[in-house]
């Protein structure tokens, strides 16, 4: 995946949007007002990635596993990843821990808020 694919997916989920709150280089995706993924513009190291909310116990199993994935690059390294983008990582990988990054902040949200994001 690239990053034009991750903003567009990012931006497909319902309710979301889009916004640069740090600087210019990070691109922050955004439902009911919470963070479920960011980006940065410029690579790291050459390569592209992304930061996304995850269940501890999830993110330790996909740490294991795959080599593209890695505590969360400025942020909580408890419920935060990063990922690189063109890395062992295929296309649906990423879009269901950018899924699952969304339920992470839905599922913290007040039950007002979730009832309108899920209808």
């Amino acid at each position: 995946m690239n990053i034009e694919e991750l903003r567009e997916y990012c931006l497909s989920v319902k309710g979301a949007t889009e916004c640069m709150p740090f600087d210019e280089d990070t691109l922050v995706f955004k439902v009911m007002g919470k963070m479920f993924t960011y980006t940065g513009l410029r690579p790291k190291n050459g390569e592209f990635w992304a930061n996304m909310k995850c269940d501890p116990e999830k993110s330790t199993e996909l740490m294991e596993k795959y080599n593209g994935i890695f505590f969360g690059h400025h942020s909580d390294k408890k419920y935060w990843i990063s990922i690189y983008l063109e890395s062992d990582l295929d296309d649906k990988l990423i879009k269901e821990l950018i899924d699952h990054s969304v339920e992470e902040v839905i599922k913290k949200l007040p039950k007002k808020s979730k009832r309108n994001i899920t209808q």
